[in-house]
Order: structure tokens, then C-alpha cells, then sequence
């Protein structure tokens, strides 16, 4: 497709999404309320996707709704790995790895087994404290998946 044609967003656009989705803060019941925002969403909607907050290498939601599998529990944690590495949306690490034409495991060495440069999981940054988890989806394609995650951080960023 020509550039002029490419569906993803810019590195930079990702770079200026990631910063306007900052919270105030991250508790516990704060993460409760945002997976379970995403996943009344997703029922509307009938998406087959796994839901899932972190914070601090600790998983505060997880919901797998009807139609996800255990691959996507598998796919939403790598692509969480990759957010907690770089402190940027799994999506931007893809559109880095593309547009650079490596992989993570050729540019950075980790293995595709643990980390995923796919579309679906965003830094949960805390304004004053920066980024203290992740959350993310998985089950729809990876721009789909971000659109989805992002979607749901704005409406409760508001």
C-alpha cells in the first residue's frame, strides 16, 4: 500500500495519543472500573476479546468474554511485556519495528515466545509518577485492538 494509504498511525501521533491519555491516579478500584468499562463495552459490542489491567507487574483485571481464547490471555501478556519494556504502546513498538523493518528480536533480542510488537496494550502513566502498569486488549486485529483500548482510556480520561 503507499504511504499515502497506510491505515497505522505515525510514530508520532502514537507519541501525542500516549500523552494525552494520562490518569490521576491508578488504584486498585480504579483499575476495576476500567476493565470492567471495556468489557461492558465489549458485550455491547459482541467482541471476543481478553481484558486485562496491570499495574506494577501485578494483573488487577482480567476478563477472557465469549468467543477469546487462551491465546489471546498469551497475546495480551506479550504485548504488555513490550509496554513495560519501552514505556510505549505495543503499537508503537510495531509501527518502530516496521517502519525500521526488524523484528524485536532482531533489533532488541527478546524473544517472540514472551514479547509481542502488536497492537492492543498502552502504558497506564500516573501524572507525576509515569507509567506504573499497562492495560490492553487482545482478540480483534492489532489496530482494531488499539483503537479499542485507547477508545476506553479517553472516556474515563475525561
Amino acid at each position: 500500500m503507499p504511504p499515502d494509504h497506510d491505515p497505522w498511525p505515525t510514530l508520532e501521533e502514537l507519541l501525542r495519543e500516549e500523552g494525552e491519555l494520562e490518569l490521576p491516579a491508578l488504584s486498585e478500584s480504579d483499575a476495576y472500573e476500567l476493565g470492567m468499562r471495556a468489557v461492558a463495552a465489549a458485550r455491547e459490542q459482541q467482541l471476543p476479546i481478553a481484558v486485562g489491567v496491570w499495574r506494577a507487574g501485578r494483573q488487577l483485571f482480567h476478563c477472557g468474554l465469549p468467543g477469546s481464547t487462551l491465546d489471546n490471555d498469551a497475546w495480551l501478556r506479550r504485548k504488555g511485556r513490550v509496554v513495560m519494556r519501552f514505556e510505549h504502546s505495543s503499537l508503537y513498538m510495531a509501527r518502530l519495528c516496521q517502519d525500521r523493518q526488524v523484528t524485536l528480536a532482531e533489533k532488541f533480542g527478546l524473544p517472540a515466545s514472551r514479547y509481542a510488537a502488536a497492537g492492543g496494550a498502552v502504558p497506564l502513566r500516573v501524572r507525576g509518577t509515569g507509567v506504573v502498569g499497562w492495560f490492553g486488549v487482545s482478540g480483534l486485529p492489532q489496530l482494531e485492538d488499539h483503537r479499542f483500548v485507547v477508545d476506553t482510556l479517553r472516556a474515563i480520561s475525561r
